[in-house]
């Protein structure tokens, strides 16, 4: 979605994922642009291409998170920007509900493994930018609502992730969709829409 937006407004887009099923997906929606298959640990860009490196709910799951955005400041032209992305504080957070429903379905992680919510405390996030050599800029919180007609757009949206394609995997697609329906029945209209409340934290840092 921020790729087709970013496009949309004129930009020139890449980007990278390890699914080569969700970058299928990523090309139809937008034709245009760069799409690879890569590690955020070893971007297959040059030093210095991009005005513009964003994040979304991604460096955490990276095996090293440091050596991961440390990847993106050195694709990132020394006059620009990098965008990260995370949850917000899961803390009465409706949507939580639906990141947590997929934790029975992934392999068990070894210990010290980041979660889901590790870069949602602000103090956290910052020092994750410093430890890259980043600094910075500012800090905010994103409120935004989910809404869904109908289950069936439901559970395409929410089985188009990582995780879930990694819960996938190692169970099976009848499982995830299972676990999604589930955590979403508390969110249902009378219509059959589904509407719920999530909430992001986003830091802008320069290199």
């Amino acid at each position: 979605m921020a790729a087709l937006l970013a496009s949309d407004r004129g930009a020139q887009v890449s980007g990278i994922d390890a699914a080569e099923s969700l970058l299928t997906v990523a090309r139809e929606r937008v034709a245009a642009a760069d799409f690879r298959l890569g590690d955020l640990q070893d971007l297959p860009f040059a030093d210095g291409s991009f005005d513009v490196v964003t994040g979304f709910n991604s460096f955490q799951f990276a095996a090293d998170p440091v050596a991961a955005l440390m990847e993106a400041r050195r694709v990132t032209k020394s006059t620009g920007r990098i965008a990260i992305l995370t949850w917000g504080n899961p803390q009465g957070m409706e949507a939580a509900a639906l990141v947590t429903a997929l934790g029975p379905l992934l392999p068990s992680p070894p210990p010290g493994s980041p979660v889901p919510f590790a870069l949602s405390d602000e103090s956290a996030l910052k020092a994750f930018a410093k430890r890259a050599g980043l600094t910075a800029l500012e800090v905010s919180d994103l409120a935004c609502e989910w809404y869904y007609n109908d289950l069936h757009t439901a559970l395409r949206g929410l089985g188009s992730s990582g995780v879930a394609a990694r819960a996938a995997e190692h169970t099976s697609a009848e499982a995830v969709a299972n676990a999604h329906e589930a955590a979403l029945a508390p969110f249902r209209r009378d219509n059959g829409s589904y509407r719920l409340g999530a909430s992001f934290r986003w830091l802008l840092a320069a290199p």
